[in-house]
C-alpha cells in the first residue's frame, strides 16, 4: 500500500517542530549509550549526526530515526574491552558492507522472519545488563565486565557510601535524574507532552550539580567535534582477515539489521504514510555503519524511542530526521562547554530508566497466553543467555530454540497461496503451514495486494501457523483496517479466530 508523500511546503513546519523534539530526545541518549558502550560520549554524538543527516536522506523508512542504540551497547562494550577501541572501526566498516550487500540482494524480508520472542528476549536481556552496569556509574564508578559481576557488586557499592563523599553526591544526582524523568512522564501537562523526560532529568541534575558546586565527574567532550573523528590507519585492511573480527562484524550486522527492521515495522503501525522499503532501509543502515566505522564512532540502528517521538511530534517526511542530525551537529560544534557541565551520573540515570523499560515482561506474558509455553521458553532462554553469557550467544540460542517450532511440521513446511477476484473482493487462499520460514514470501504477497476494495483471507486449509507469522498477520490486518479498508478472515479457528478478534 503506497500513499503519496506530502509536498515539502505543506509539511515543513511539522517536520521542523518534530526535528527539535527528536533532537532533545536524542542528545542525552547518544552520550549515555556511548558511555554505556565504554567509549567517550562524542562517539555517540557522531553516530547520531550520521544517522540523522546521511541515513535520514537515504532511508527506506521515512519516519524512522537512526542513531546509537541501547541494543548494541553491550556488544560494543565487550569489543572495546576484549579487542580495544581500534577494533571497532574495521568491525563497523565490514558490518556496514554486509548490510549494504543484504539490501542489494533483497534479504530484508528474512530479518523480519526472526521470532519476536528472540528479539524481545534479547532486548530484555540488554535492558537488564544496562541497568546492572549503569547502577555503578550512578556512583561515579566504572561498571564491571559482566552482568553477574555487576549484580554481585551492587550491595557493596551502596554500603560503601560515606557522608560528604563524591560517590554520595553522584548518587544523589543520578537519583534526582531518575525521579525527575519519572515524575515528568507522570505529571507533565498536556501542552508540554512533547518535552522528553530525559531532557528534564538531565537539565535538573546539571543545574543542581552546577548550583551547589558538587564534586562529581562530568561529561568530557573535545572542543571540536572534528577532533573526535578517528580516521582508520593503514592497518585496517589487514584486520579484515582476523576471524574474530569477521565473526563480530557478522553479529553486529545481523543484530543491527534485525532491530532496525523490527523498529521500522513498529513505526509503520504508528502512521498511515509511506510504508517502509526494507531493502532500501538495509542499504541506508549499511552506508551509515560504514561511515561510522570510518569515523571511529558507534554502530547505529533504527531506534524506536526516537522514531516514536518523531511520529508523535507530527513528523511527516524524512526532513525531520535529517534536521535532527543538523541540530546535533550545530549544538556540539557551538556549545561544547555546555555539554561539559552534564554529570556522568545524570546520563547513567537516563540509561537506568531506558534499561528498565526494555525489561518488559508484558511481551512474554502475551506470548504465553496467546501461543503457549514454547514461545515463552524461547524468550526466557534468549533472555537468560544474554544476561549470563553474551549477546551473540543469547541470540544464537534463541534462534536454535525457534527451530523447535518446526519439528512437528518438518514433512509439511510448504505454504501455498492462491488469489482470485470476485467482484470488488480479492480473495487470498492460504494452504499448508505458515511458519517463520514462509514469512518473507507471505509478507511480500500481502504487501503487494491493492490498497482498495475488499479483501478476504481464506485460511480454511491452513494447517498450522506459528507465533511469528501470526503476529505479523495480526499487525497487517490491523494496519489495513486502520486505513479504512475491509479485511475479513474466513475459516479461522482456534489461534486464528482469537487473532481475528484482536485485530
Amino acid at each position: 500500500m503506497t500513499i503519496a508523500m506530502p509536498s515539502l511546503g505543506k509539511t515543513f513546519s511539522r517536520d521542523f517542530t518534530a526535528s527539535i523534539v527528536v533532537f532533545l530526545v536524542a542528545m542525552p541518549l547518544c552520550m549515555g549509550i556511548a558511555i554505556a558502550s565504554g567509549v567517550p560520549p562524542e562517539k555517540g554524538l557522531i553516530t547520531g549526526i550520521i544517522g540523522g543527516i546521511v541515513v535520514g536522506a537515504l532511508a527506506g523508512s521515512p519516519l524512522q530515526v537512526s542513531g546509537p542504540a541501547a541494543g548494541l551497547a553491550v556488544i560494543v562494550f565487550e569489543i572495546v574491552r576484549d579487542q580495544g577501541l581500534s577494533a571497532l572501526g574495521p568491525i563497523l566498516v565490514l558490518a556496514g558492507l554486509i548490510q549494504v550487500a543484504a539490501g542489494v540482494f533483497r534479504l530484508g524480508g528474512w530479518f523480519r522472519a526472526i521470532s519476536p520472542a528472540v528479539v524481545h528476549g534479547m532486548l530484555a536481556g540488554i535492558g537488564l545488563l544496562i541497568v546492572l552496569g549503569q547502577f555503578h556509574v550512578l556512583f561515579d564508578a566504572k561498571p564491571l565486565p559482566g552482568g553477574i559481576e555487576n549484580l554481585v557488586a551492587m550491595p557493596g557499592r551502596i554500603l560503601g557510601l560515606t557522608p560528604g563523599g563524591g560517590a554520595l553526591a553522584a548518587f544523589a544526582v543520578g537519583i534526582l535524574t531518575i525521579a525527575a524523568m519519572l515524575g515528568w512522564e507522570r505529571l507533565r501537562p498536556q501542552s508540554l507532552r512533547l518535552v522528553p523526560g530525559a531532557l528534564i532529568g538531565v537539565v535538573a541534575a546539571t543545574l543542581v550539580a552546577y548550583g551547589f558546586g558538587l564534586d562529581v565527574i562530568r561529561v568530557d567532550v573535545p572542543q571540536s567535534i572534528v577532533g573526535a573523528v578517528t580516521l582508520p590507519d593503514g592497518g585496517m585492511l589487514q584486520r579484515f582477515a582476523e576471524p574474530a573480527l569477521i565473526a563480530t562484524a557478522i553479529a553486529i550486522a545481523f543484530i543491527a539489521s534485525a532491530e532496525t527492521l523490527l523498529s521500522a515495522a513498529a513505526v509503520d503501525r504508528m502512521h498511515d504514510g509511506v510504508r517502509t522499503d526494507y531493502n532500501k532501509e538495509l542499504r541506508a543502515q549499511g552506508v551509515g555503519n560504514l561511515l561510522c566505522g570510518v569515523a571511529g564512532a558507534l554502530p547505529m540502528t533504527g531506534v524506536i524511542v526516537r522514531s516514536s517521538a518523531n511520529v508523535q511530534a507530527g513528523g511527516a517526511t524524512r526532513l525531520s530526521t535529517i534536521l535532527h542530525g543538523v541540530w546535533i551537529l550545530g549544538f556540539v560544534a557551538l556549545l561544547p562547554w555546555l555539554l561539559r557541565e552534564i554529570p556522568m551520573a545524570a546520563l547513567a540515570g537516563v540509561l537506568v530508566v531506558t534499561g528498565v523499560k526494555l525489561v518488559s515482561f508484558d511481551h512474554v506474558k502475551h506470548l504465553f497466553n496467546r501461543y503457549g509455553p514454547l514461545p515463552a521458553m524461547i524468550w526466557a532462554g534468549t533472555f537468560l543467555m544474554v544476561v549470563t553469557t553474551d549477546l551473540l550467544t543469547g541470540v544464537l540460542v534463541g534462534l536454535a530454540l525457534s527451530m523447535l517450532e518446526l519439528v512437528p511440521h518438518l514433512r509439511r513446511l510448504r505454504l501455498r497461496t492462491d488469489q482470485r477476484q470476485e467482484g470488488e473482493t480479492r480473495e487470498v487462499v492460504l494452504d499448508g503451514t505458515a511458519t517463520f520460514v514462509a514469512l518473507p514470501k507471505l509478507t511480500a504477497i500481502l504487501d503487494d495486494l491493492p490498497a482498495a476494495g475488499r479483501l478476504r483471507l481464506n485460511v480454511e486449509r491452513l494447517k498450522h501457523i506459528d507465533h511469528t507469522c501470526a503476529e505479523m498477520l495480526e499487525e497487517w490486518i490491523k494496519r489495513r483496517r486502520s486505513s479504512g479498508l475491509v479485511v475479513e478472515l474466513q475459516g479461522a479457528t482456534g489461534r486464528l479466530e482469537r487473532m481475528a478478534v484482536a485485530a
